[in-house]
């Protein structure tokens, strides 16, 4: 198994595992072995390692990453509410990255949009946009936010 430049073990989920065993309270190895479960498409289990993770501490730069990777994941397994509270908790922690807050507000805005909250997702992109006006969200303008 590999540690990258970061310090973050490369592997498959297998192989991560060993970590977790040997250490089983090591937050950064349920991250990434989250990650290369998800990989795999067991969103399920990387959902579980998110979770475990968050619970047992991670710095916050991780924490924010965790919880937008299990907002993905959640997402991908039909569970839009607990995707809407990943993405409002990177919003509420009010990361220093533009992009990540972006990326937070964008996510956000997609959920409320699927669960019917369209004054909610014209808002949330009205504020990404605001943040990074020169990137184009999926083809909308800040003349169209509010037809959605």
């Amino acid at each position: 198994m590999l540690k990258d430049a970061m310090g973050g073990y490369r592997g498959t989920a297998k192989e991560i595992s060993r970590i977790i065993r040997a250490e089983p309270e090591n937050a950064d190895a349920y991250c990434n072995r989250a990650n290369a479960l998800s990989s795999t498409g067991d969103y399920v289990g990387a959902i579980g390692d998110y979770t475990r993770a968050l619970k047992i501490g991670l710095r916050f730069r991780e924490a924010i990453t965790a919880y937008g990777n299990r907002g993905i994941a959640r997402m991908n397994v039909g569970d839009i509410y607990g995707a809407l509270e990943d993405f409002t908790e990177i919003i509420k922690r009010k990361p220093n990255n533009t992009r990540l807050l972006y990326a937070a507000l964008q996510s956000r805005a997609s959920v409320k949009k699927q669960i019917g909250d369209k004054e909610g997702a014209a808002a949330d992109l009205q504020e990404a946009l605001m943040l990074l006006p020169d990137v184009n969200i999926k083809g909308i303008s800040i003349n169209r936010v509010t037809d959605l």
